[in-house]
């Protein structure tokens, strides 16, 4: 039986058993607490060029099918598990999650300690990591970097940038602009809304067409005359991966939007609209990750359980006096959204389109549309 390897930057090396693709893998090693939607992890950009460990104990249970996908393909760099099902059982299932992996050339890793790795990197915060296996068994417990495929792992990690150094959003954007197909329950299309593509979920295209808008997505480098030039009654600004100071051109973008038109900025589109509005950005220790998350909106009082990832978040001590934070993190009091005083913006850093998690925040969607109402 083959033997596997996850490795940290700091020569932890942790057991397992490889699945999926051969590999190795190399990214940064972060965490997810959601008990269900591995599909729509595994095919969310915003995990482009991390190695994702899943806290829940058993994955693959209902396989994978058609209708979950969040992007055209696996965003991740690798998949850590503690076990994994191959008798899935669901209606809809087409694949197991070794096959989906298998075929996309992405490594997975089971029968790993995954509580262990989990309370590492909530003590020490996120790192880089490499997944590398050889062919000896093993116990899915603590190893050592003495064994060849941790030595490869630790030699790969020597290899090639820091996450924290690559932008990527222009791996995972959309290449050209395209309409999103409607369904015949969607309400007839009123108002025309663009979506800048920087990493975004499939389902922020769903609920918006749901709700009647026509949507188009575009390219994350398209300029914001080019997006005004197509007339749109609203822009939103998607999710992705990454740090947002290294988008120097789509901060320029979204401050051109700024005044002219509604905008509504999601997670990495929320951290970009603070950055070009004035305020600044942080790397938080271990972010935040997973479909349980409490926000408390400020307007109402009311405390809704969120689905979120990611992991660098807005200084709320930087903001400038124009923008009133709307949302807070009930964990650790961070923004969790903003709206603009006078200009038609606003932005919140957890998934309102919720997929996986609980669709209690739709209503946010609802709010943009009324502003876009408002300044037709």
């Amino acid at each position: 039986m083959a033997e596997g390897y996850l490795v940290l930057e700091d020569g932890t090396v942790y057991r397992g058993e490889p699945f999926g693709a051969p590999g190795p893998a190399r990214g940064e090693v972060v965490f997810n607490t959601s008990m269900t939607g591995y599909q729509e992890v595994l095919t969310d950009p915003s995990y482009a060029g991390q190695i994702v460990v899943l806290t829940y104990p058993l994955v693959g249970n209902y396989g994978i099918n058609a209708q979950d996908f969040e992007s055209r393909r696996i965003q991740v760099a690798g998949l850590v598990v503690r076990g994994r099902c191959d008798l899935p059982s669901h209606g809809l299932s087409t694949a197991t999650i070794h096959e989906f992996l298998e075929s996309q050339g992405v490594p997975g890793l089971e029968q790993v300690d995954t509580r262990a790795v989990t309370r590492r990197l909530r003590t020490g915060g996120v790192v880089m990591g490499a997944i590398h296996s050889d062919r000896a068994p093993g116990d899915g417990g603590p190893a050592t970097a003495a064994e060849p495929a941790a030595e490869a792992a630790l030699a790969l990690l020597r290899e090639g940038p820091s996450y924290g150094d690559v932008d990527y959003v222009q791996a995972v954007t959309t290449g050209e602009a395209y309409t999103w197909e409607r369904t015949a329950s969607d309400r007839g299309p009123s108002r025309r809304i663009l979506v800048a593509d920087l990493g975004l979920k499939y389902n922020i295209l769903r609920l918006l067409a749901q709700r009647g808008c026509a949507v188009t997505a575009v390219p994350a480098v398209t300029t914001a005359e080019e997006m005004l030039s197509l007339e749109p009654d609203g822009v939103v600004l998607s999710p992705g991966p990454g740090d947002p100071a290294l988008l120097g051109r789509v901060v320029e973008n979204a401050l051109g939007l700024s005044g002219k038109v509604p905008v509504m900025g999601i997670c990495l589109g929320h951290q970009v609209l603070a950055r070009a509005l004035g305020a600044s950005t942080f790397k938080l220790k271990y972010g935040h990750r997973g479909a349980n998350h409490p926000v408390k909106d400020l307007a109402t009082g009311r405390v809704y359980v969120t689905s979120q990832n990611h992991g660098y978040a807005v200084d709320g001590d930087s903001l400038p006096a124009d923008l009133e934070v709307t949302h807070v993190n009930l964990n650790d009091g961070t923004v969790e959204g903003l709206r603009h005083r006078d200009l038609p913006i606003l932005t919140i850093q957890y998934h309102s389109e919720g997929s996986p998690g609980p669709r209690d925040n739709e209503y946010l969607f609802d709010h943009f549309l009324e502003m876009v109402e408002e300044r037709s």
